[in-house]
Order: C-alpha cells, then sequence, then structure tokens
C-alpha cells in the first residue's frame, strides 16, 4: 500500500505464544513511538516491568506556552498508550488499563497490567500495518468527497475509546474557520508562542520537531486555515483547496487529565481508522490552544463539552508526492528496560 492508499489487504506473521512477556511488552512500547504528539514532540516514556507496563509524560519546557496546562501534552500520551494496546493485541496480549493510577505521581498515565494471552487479533494487526503509513499531510486534500459510511466508521472507533466526534456542518464550519485564524493572530501576537513554535520547527537534535520537508512552501488555499509556522517549509502545497474536506471537534463532557488521555485513545483510534480507509487526518491544535477560540469551539458544541483538538478528514490528492514521515525518538531514549534485570526484553 502506498503512504496515501486505502489498506485493502494486510499479512502479519503469526505470534508465537512461547515468546517472553517482557518481549510483547519491549516491542509494543517501541511501537508506540509512531504515535502522533503535538510539535512531534514525543512526550511518552515507558517502563517495562517484568509483569506490568508503565507510561509517564516529560512535560518539555518548550511548550511551556503553548500547553500550559499539558492537555496536549496527555493527549500525545494518550495516542501512544493506545498505539502500545493495539500492538499488544496484535501479538495476542489484553491487559488491565489503570489510567492516573497514583496521584502522587501525576506523570504517570498509565500501568498495564493483568496480561492474558487470549490469541492474536486480525484487526489489530492490520491496525499495526496502519501505524507504520499513518501521517500528516498538510496538504490541499482532493476533490473527492469523503464517503459518510467511513465518517460513521471513524466516529465509531472514536466513541470505543471513550471519546467523541462531531462533524461541523457548513456554516459551523465557517465559524471554525474564523476561530482558526483569530487563534492564528493571537499567537503572532506572543513572543512566547512564537519562539516555541520556531523551536520546534529548527530542531537541531535528532528524532523530534517538525522539519521543513513536512510544512507547507506557503500557505494552501483552505476554507480553515492551517496554522502559521513562522517560516516556509519546502512541501509542495498544489493547486487544491479544501472544498471536499470534513471537519470535526474531538470532545467529551469533561475537561480532565483523565479526559485528555482517553482523548488521545479516540484520536489514535480514528486516525488509525481513517488511515485504513485511506483518508488523511490533519489535527488543528493552534485553535484550541487559544483559551478565547477554545470556547468558541464549545458554542459549536452547544457548551454540551469541552474540545480537544479540531481535525480535517479528507482524501489526499494522489498525484503529487506527499510529505515523509516525521523523526522518531530512539527506542531506548523512550522505552527503559533497566528493571528486567537479566529477562528476555
Amino acid at each position: 500500500m502506498g503512504e496515501n492508499g486505502k489498506v485493502v489487504t494486510m499479512s502479519h506473521e503469526t505470534p508465537a505464544t512461547d515468546r517472553p512477556l517482557t518481549t510483547a511488552l519491549t516491542e509494543a512500547a517501541a511501537t508506540s513511538g509512531r504515535a502522533p504528539s503535538v510539535h512531534n514532540t514525543q512526550p511518552w516514556r515507558w517502563k517495562v516491568l517484568p509483569d506490568a507496563l508503565e507510561l509517564r509524560m516529560v512535560r518539555d519546557p518548550q511548550l511551556a506556552a503553548t500547553d500550559p496546562d499539558a492537555r496536549l501534552t496527555v493527549l500525545s500520551c494518550g495516542a501512544g498508550l493506545h498505539h502500545a494496546r493495539v500492538a499488544l493485541a496484535a501479538e495476542g496480549w489484553t491487559a488491565l488499563v489503570e489510567r492516573l493510577p497514583d496521584p502522587k505521581q501525576p506523570e504517570l498515565l498509565a500501568r498495564l497490567t493483568g496480561f492474558r494471552h487470549t490469541g492474536a487479533d486480525p484487526d489489530a494487526m492490520r491496525l499495526v500495518q496502519c501505524m507504520q503509513v499513518r501521517h500528516t499531510d498538510r496538504r490541499p486534500v482532493s476533490d473527492e468527497p469523503v464517503p459518510a459510511p467511513a465518517l460513521d466508521e471513524i466516529a465509531k472507533a472514536t466513541d470505543a475509546e471513550g471519546g467523541r466526534l462531531q462533524v461541523l456542518r457548513s456554516d459551523q464550519v465557517m465559524e471554525l474557520a474564523a476561530a482558526a485564524a483569530q487563534a492564528a493572530v493571537v499567537a503572532a501576537a506572543e513572543p512566547e508562542l512564537r519562539e516555541e513554535l520556531a523551536y520546534w520547527t529548527s530542531r537541531a537534535g535528532p528524532g523530534t520537531g517538525l522539519p521543513p520537508e513536512v510544512l507547507p512552501e506557503q500557505a494552501a488555499r483552505t476554507t480553515v486555515p492551517g496554522r502559521d509556522f513562522g517560516r516556509p517549509g519546502t512541501l509542495p502545497v498544489g493547486p487544491g483547496h479544501d472544498r471536499a474536506a470534513v471537519y470535526a471537534i474531538l470532545w467529551n463532557t469533561d475537561d480532565e487529565p483523565d479526559n485528555w488521555l482517553r482523548a488521545g485513545e479516540a484520536l489514535s483510534a480514528a486516525w488509525l481508522a481513517a488511515t485504513r480507509l485511506g483518508l488523511s487526518v490533519v489535527p488543528l491544535s493552534g485553535v484550541v490552544e487559544v483559551e478565547g477560540t477554545r470556547q468558541t469551539l464549545r458554542g459549536l458544541l452547544a457548551g454540551l463539552g469541552f474540545p480537544y483538538l479540531a481535525l480535517r478528514l479528507g482524501i489526499a490528492d494522489l498525484t503529487h508526492a506527499g510529505p515523509p514521515h516525521t523523526p522518531r525518538l530512539p527506542t531506548g531514549q523512550v522505552v527503559d528496560t533497566s528493571a528486567l534485570r537479566g529477562e528476555a526484553a
């Protein structure tokens, strides 16, 4: 399958039941590194124990202005948590998930325990394949409309992970566009926000951040403006528009760390479902990073819940080459196996 094509058939070796659990845990933690994260910060850190897997977040000081409450950081870790859970299911393992298990350790977001080998899940195996091709394509989408059944399937994947997805009507898309434009004005006037964005788009070190190859060389012609990264990238945007795109809000009824974590799991599930169906997904986090425009999105939800992200869904334009994958941190930097003390991992 090409990067933007529809996943039709998959192959995967049957997991060996005699492989140590710690091997599966280590590999699942490594696989989670493919998950999306705010500015590609990859804020998850995993610890592999003989009979457990722990997820912690790392709050980067270079997100203090962008994400002061750690909402997007926790959400990003939730996406990594879902990736790891799916990878385990593909290897035949089910687990109990304790979210925020220790109030005295707010950075400890989840602990997976109670593992049972129940046989490989074919659907999970397909989603692991989707993880390998999933990426963010900020180019305008094609003029091909998004099929309604595909939206239904993505919404079901979101619901299954405790999130909600509201597809916006055309008039609501115009409100989203105005909010995104206003958020961009606010961000441009805030030196701290500009400095953080410049940091993540000009990283000297390997593994994180947004290289120029994934950023548009010029602003795309879209109804809802994308983020102004403060500098042009090298990704050709082409002549397209977003007339056929669908915009949606990922939300839920509460706004606490547990909800943010589950929202990340729901985002991962929705994005992997979209990838399997051949759809492009672009998260629009800029509009929720500004308090005023986040409240505008609450209005689009009729005040019934709290928005975590706006999303653009569409069918990518296959006539032009898409962007490469963003870089990833080395596994050894995000997965700690020191507690195994010589066990196979």
